[in-house]
């Protein structure tokens, strides 16, 4: 499509980073014509990260960590709707329809609709007093303000995911009495090795936080304004709070709306373009082709909702381009900092290393057999920022050499 048709309209539903990026890179890449973009968040965009982190010591919206000033969006002719819920699309009058019942043409519809927290089918859960997800600053807030105003500040985390475990070095760092309950044999079960979930636990034990595993919670009491949260090994614990991080849904309606394939989210092309030609999508909604790794994946992250995003609009504009990135991701707890590179799904190997007597600087090598899958980095930006060098140039690395930590982390120290 020509970008320099000025009469053209490109809706954008969805305002968060892959959004927001995708409309000032389209603008970027030349597309003259409108940009509208549309979200059911009435706060400006705002950096997602720090919810489980800086936000819950939010008093208000006012010490939001907003994506760009509100003015950029008037100079870069930016069209930015807060607060709005699109309710329909029709694909074949190319419209989308407003909770208010207004409707909105387009050329090019793109859809950054991201994802919902899943709230499990636990019995009790809808009348439990001070029950929040974290997945909105609305959220975060939410949070903060119940545990300052909470006399014995309990707070039971359902979930021991990376945003379980962020909330709970954040609410531990504020002298709240903090207990996580997780179904898994181990947190961070579904995404990390155990020797990784083993050095977590230990981490926030070690900072007063209860982890509990093989804790499958089947009903919420509430009694007065606090809650009695049962498991089914008979086991029972009390909460002034209970935030809820147990995964998500991705948002697809509107994408079965308007007749796109959809597994495991919205399915999309190297371009970010669906199986409409005049629909992209992009962010955490899409289940992509990633061309390292040879098959498709959903990724809930930062760095793919940034990259997708600029892609689909040089592809908008015409560009010969195609999505190739290393995902990338990172989660700060306490004074750790865990850079993750790779997907390392399918690995069949994992590789330990501790750096000196440093136990707080150390890594984890995923290899499927001598493949170099991924790498989680503790307190260690070389092996984060070498891993993801083997990893793109396919390297192979003598494990032997990866084993021994006498050996120092350098460019060709593995090779």
């Amino acid at each position: 499509m020509s970008s320099t048709t000025s009469d053209k309209v490109c809706i954008v539903i969805g305002a968060s980073h892959a959004g927001v990026n995708f409309a000032f890179a389209l603008r970027r890449e030349g597309w003259e014509g409108k940009i509208k973009l549309f979200d059911s968040d009435p706060v400006l965009p705002y950096h997602k990260p720090p919810l489980s982190k800086s936000y819950l010591s939010a008093n208000d919206s006012s010490q939001i960590d907003y994506l760009f000033p509100e003015s950029n969006y008037e100079t870069d002719d930016i069209s930015l709707s807060l607060g709005v819920k699109v309710i329909d699309i029709d694909k074949e009058s190319k419209a989308i329809t407003l909770e208010d019942g207004t409707e909105q043409t387009y050329d090019i519809l793109v859809l950054a609709v991201g994802a919902r927290p899943f709230m499990p089918p636990i019995s009790g859960i809808t009348s439990a007093s001070n029950l929040y997800p974290m997945r909105t600053i609305e959220h975060a807030i939410q949070i903060g303000n119940a545990v300052r105003d909470s006399e014995g500040r309990r707070v039971v985390i359902i979930g021991g995911g990376y945003i379980g475990l962020e909330t709970a070095a954040s609410l531990k760092s504020i002298g709240v009495h903090v207990v996580i309950l997780e179904r898994e044999a181990r947190v961070l079960a579904r995404i990390t090795s155990p020797e990784m979930s083993h050095f977590f636990t230990d981490l926030h034990q070690e900072n007063g936080v209860e982890v509990l595993t093989n804790k499958n919670v089947i009903s919420i009491e509430k009694s007065n304004d606090t809650n009695i949260i049962h498991c089914d090994d008979s086991t029972s614990y009390t909460a002034d709070v209970i935030v809820v991080g147990v995964g998500i849904r991705v948002n697809v309606e509107l994408a079965e709306m308007a007749g796109l394939q959809i597994e495991n989210g919205i399915n999309v092309d190297v371009t970010a373009k669906t199986s409409r030609d005049d629909i992209y999508a992009i962010g955490d909604c899409t289940y992509h082709y990633n061309q390292h790794y040879d098959r498709y994946t959903r990724l809930e992250s930062v760095q793919n909702a940034v990259d997708q995003a600029k892609i689909a609009a040089a592809a908008i504009c015409g560009k010969e381009v195609a999505y190739n990135a290393i995902p990338w991701f990172w989660s700060d707890q306490y004074d750790i900092k865990l850079q993750m590179v790779g997907l390392s799904q399918g690995y069949n190997e994992a590789i330990e290393r501790v750096e000196g007597d440093n136990d707080q600087c150390r890594s984890v090598w995923y290899f499927r057999d001598d493949e170099l899958l991924a790498v989680d980095a503790v307190n260690n930006a070389k092996a984060y920022v070498l891993g993801g060098r083997f990893i793109k140039g396919r390297q192979k690395i003598d494990k032997n050499k990866l084993k021994d930590t006498s050996i120092p982390i350098k460019p060709t120290s593995f090779l």
